[in-house]
């Protein structure tokens, strides 16, 4: 059981990260990762309303990194 709590603190954000770096577009990372928590709570795999909220707080980390990872755009000085 401890293993689903951990895992739910760390792997919604790390999926976040992955697809927003595959897709160039961080709100699409964070709609694919939401796609992926809601089909396994949809399976069952997802048995508790803390893992789903640990889950959230992750997914919520994610997008914040995913902002902070954006490449900021140089200024040209004339």
């Amino acid at each position: 059981m401890a293993l689903k709590y951990l895992s739910a603190l760390f792997l919604p954000g790390l999926l976040v990260l992955l697809f927003t770096r595959v897709s160039y577009n961080r709100v699409i990372g964070l709609v694919l990762t939401v796609g992926l928590i809601a089909a396994s709570v949809y399976k069952g795999y997802t048995n508790s309303f803390a893992l789903i909220v640990i889950d959230a707080l992750s997914l919520t980390a994610g997008f914040w990194y995913a902002q902070k990872m954006k490449p900021k755009t140089k200024q040209i000085a004339e």
